[in-house]
């Protein structure tokens, strides 16, 4: 299976129309993939929170449109990496009420049908920025490939173990994690792909940025990694398409060979004081 992650550069001087339209030509450029990756809110900047209310588009609004279109013409599946999204407005909200906001990610089938949406679960912030601008999704989303079945979370998710135990008991196999990672993280950002793909014996598909969100630089440095841990590919801080073939087959084998999933123990209870 060959993967394709394209580590886009956000240049705060390129407007989100021109963004829009290169990455659907990098994405028709990439015909005879079987999956591309974009990365998260690739269209604002994650870091750009002044521009998450005016960048919003409804799910199925111009990004939707024009990476449809894109796999479409590729013919491949492509994760599309994340969108703000601006939700339906509510019923009794009155003349003029918006919906909330979410960091929602799209992925298409080769012939441009949506498969999956995904509301990131976790936001970044803590009191300011995303986690508090942003809803959180509240559903675990899985799709079901020829040869594999994705799992599929967004950046800050990477920190949290059991979403991705959720994951892989919803069937996973390759786990898709689109980012705006900071370089000041980076060290963060490659171990915690690398402990991820270890502890679920999964392969991990990671796709960060590249350039600078509101005077944030990026790490870049999208990476691959395999059941074992071991990084088959990584790419620089720089814009890049980071292409590799991966055998999804050797998550079955190395599940069986060392079967350490099957030794969990859940349900203990926390002691007592």
């Amino acid at each position: 299976m060959r993967a394709s992650l394209i580590q886009i550069g956000v240049d705060e001087d390129e407007s989100v129309e021109a963004r829009r339209a290169r990455v659907a030509s990098l994405v028709r450029e990439q015909a005879g993939a079987d999956l591309v990756v974009l990365p998260e809110l690739w269209t604002t900047g994650a870091f750009a929170y002044e521009s998450f209310a005016t960048g919003a588009e409804p799910l199925r609004g111009p990004t939707y449109e024009a990476m449809a279109e894109a796999a479409r013409e590729a013919g491949v599946w492509l994760h599309a990496g994340s969108i703000p999204e601006r939700g339906e407005a509510p019923a009794d909200g009155g003349p003029g009420a918006e919906g909330p906001l979410y960091n929602t990610s799209l992925v298409f089938s080769p012939s441009g049908v949506l498969a999956a949406a995904y509301r990131k679960i976790h936001r970044f912030g803590f009191d300011k920025g995303e986690a508090v601008l942003m809803g959180a999704g509240d559903t675990l989303v899985t799709v079901t490939l020829p040869d594999t079945t994705l799992g599929v979370a967004t950046c800050y998710d990477l920190r949290f173990p059991e979403l991705f135990r959720g994951l892989v008991d919803a069937g996973a196999e390759t786990l898709v994690v689109p980012a705006g990672w900071p370089e000041r993280r980076r060290s963060h950002w490659t171990l915690l792909a690398q402990a991820r793909a270890v502890e679920n014996q999964a392969f991990v598909l990671a796709c960060g940025t590249a350039g600078t969100h509101a005077g944030v630089p990026q790490a870049g440095h999208s990476i691959v990694v395999d059941p074992w841990g071991e990084v088959l590919a990584e790419a620089g801080p720089d814009e890049e398409i980071l292409t590799v073939d991966f055998d999804p087959a050797r998550v079955a084998r190395t599940r069986e060979q060392f079967p350490a999933l099957k030794d969990r123990v859940l349900g203990l209870t926390p002691p007592t004081v």
